[in-house]
Order: C-alpha cells, then sequence, then structure tokens
C-alpha cells in the first residue's frame, strides 16, 4: 500500500484548523500528524514531523506565515507548503510565493481544491490558481518599491508627518521626500491619500 500523504496544518484559529483537520482525515491517502497555532509552533513541529505538505495561514501570532515559511524553508529547501487564507491581495501573494510557497488557496476554496492542491504539492509541483496567477503576474508587472520606500509608505498610511518619519527612521527631510516622490512615481498617484488607497488594495498596508 502507498504511504498516505502526511500533512501538518497550520492556523491560529482552532475552528478553521479543527475544520481543515476533519476534512483531510476523512480523505483516503492523507492523515494530519500536527498542529500548529502559531508561526513558532508550525516552524518546531515541521522540524520534528518533516511533514509531506503544510498547509500555511498567512496572518498567525509569534511568527506570521512568512516568516514561519522563510525559516521552514532556511533549514528544509524542499518543504511543500501551500498557504492557505483569507486574504487575496497582490502583496500577500506576492510575498508568500517570493517566500517559498508553493502553492496559493483561499480558506473559501471547495474540499475538492483544497485536496487537488495537496496531492498536486505532494508530487513536486506548484499549485496556483488562475486567479491567483493572474495578480501575481500584474504584481510582477509594476515596479517594485525598495525596503526603506515600503516602511515610508506605511507609516505614511498610518498618518506620520515628514518630521515624525525623519525621527523614525533615523534619515534626513530631503531623503524622505526622495522616497516619497519615489514612491508616487511608482505607485501612478499624486498625493499621500492616493498613495494609502493604493497600499491598503494591495495589502502593503492595513489601517
Amino acid at each position: 500500500m502507498t504511504a498516505p500523504i502526511r500533512v501538518l496544518i497550520a492556523d491560529d484559529h482552532a475552528i478553521v484548523r479543527n475544520g481543515l483537520v476533519r476534512m483531510v482525515e476523512l480523505t483516503d491517502g492523507m492523515e494530519v500528524i500536527a498542529e500548529a497555532g502559531t508561526g513558532i509552533e508550525a516552524v518546531a513541529l515541521f522540524r520534528q514531523h518533516q511533514p509531506d505538505v503544510t498547509l500555511m495561514d498567512l496572518r498567525m501570532p509569534e511568527l506570521n506565515g512568512v516568516e514561519a515559511i522563510v525559516a521552514i524553508r532556511q533549514e528544509f529547501p524542499n518543504a511543500q507548503i501551500a498557504i492557505l487564507t483569507t486574504y487575496d491581495t497582490d502583496e500577500d501573494i506576492f510575498r508568500g510565493l517570493q517566500a517559498g510557497a508553493k502553492g496559493y488557496l483561499l480558506k473559501d476554496s471547495k474540499m475538492s481544491e483544497l485536496l487537488d492542491a495537496i496531492r498536486t504539492l505532494h508530487s513536486g509541483h506548484r499549485y496556483i490558481p488562475p486567479a491567483v496567477g493572474a495578480k501575481l503576474a500584474e504584481r510582477m508587472s509594476q515596479p517594485q518599491l525598495s525596503d526603506r520606500e515600503l516602511e515610508v509608505l506605511r507609516l505614511i498610511s498610518a498618518g506620520k508627518t515628514n518630521p515624525e518619519m525623519c525621527n523614525d527612521l533615523c534619515i534626513s527631510e530631503s531623503t524622505i521626500k526622495f522616497h516619497i516622490n519615489n514612491i508616487f512615481t511608482k505607485l501612478g498617484v499624486s498625493d499621500r491619500t492616493q498613495a494609502v488607497v493604493i497600499a491598503i488594495k494591495r495589502g502593503i498596508t492595513n489601517l
């Protein structure tokens, strides 16, 4: 007999996690070998059990999903991890796949899609639904903000003034203005309000 696909499920919502566990356990050829409620638990349990496939939520305490994926793949480069989340913004998709996730699923996906994703990852292939792939392609075609520009944009979204940003980032006001101009150009906007709207839509920041 073929050994069952061993699955680790990481989600901080117990009801969601229990539902996923039951769904997998009722499927022939699969078994849940561990459950994690935080990113740190996910990393520790992966190290302990080395599952065939991991389902990872994006928003978790202690370590978020992206940070947990990075930590796991630094130690286990061939880890087969699928993000399972309620978020489908451009930035979430980009950051998750950039971290090394091999699949991206929304929590409102059909049960059959989730199970197909597990089997696909187990076979060594990626699982990227067309809608997610389209958003990723759009995100990749846009000018990339630097890490510093992302920091400035998040501070703008938090309502910080230029002097406050200078203090927070320990840089001069002329440098802040330089970054803001670059942000406006890359996002195709002309003021802070428009920049914040784009940042929220793309998932770069949350209010």
